[in-house]
C-alpha cells in the first residue's frame, strides 16, 4: 500500500480552506438573521400603520354622522374635541425631549 504523504503547505492551504468557508458561513447566516429582522420590522410598522388609518378612519366616519345630522352643541364639542385632546397628547408626547440624568454615587440626590 501507498502511504499518503502531505506536505506543510498542503495543510496549511487545507486549513486556510476550512477557515473562509467557516467565515463566510457566520457571513451568511448573519445576512439572513439581519434580513429576518429588517422583515419583521417592517411588518410591525405596516401592522401599526394599518391600525392608525382604521382608527383614524372610525373616528371621521363619527365625527361626519354628528355634523351632518346636527348635532346638538355639547355633542358636537364631544366628537370633535376628544380626538383632538388625544391627538394633542399623543404629539406633544413624542415631541417631546427628555433627558436622561444619573444619579449620583450611592444613590445621592444633588
Amino acid at each position: 500500500m501507498n502511504a499518503i504523504s502531505v506536505t506543510p503547505t498542503q495543510v496549511l492551504a487545507a486549513v486556510g480552506v476550512l477557515l473562509v468557508l467557516v467565515l463566510v458561513w457566520r457571513a451568511g447566516s448573519r445576512r439572513a438573521k439581519a434580513a429576518a429582522n429588517a422583515a419583521r420590522t417592517s411588518v410591525r410598522l405596516m401592522s401599526l400603520g394599518g391600525r392608525v388609518v382604521v382608527n383614524a378612519v372610525l373616528i371621521v366616519i363619527v365625527q361626519w354622522v354628528v355634523v351632518t345630522h346636527g348635532g346638538n352643541g355639547w355633542l358636537l364639542f364631544a366628537v370633535l374635541g376628544v380626538p383632538a385632546l388625544l391627538a394633542s397628547y399623543t404629539l406633544t408626547k413624542a415631541l417631546t425631549v427628555t433627558t436622561y440624568e444619573p444619579r449620583g454615587r450611592g444613590g445621592d440626590r444633588k
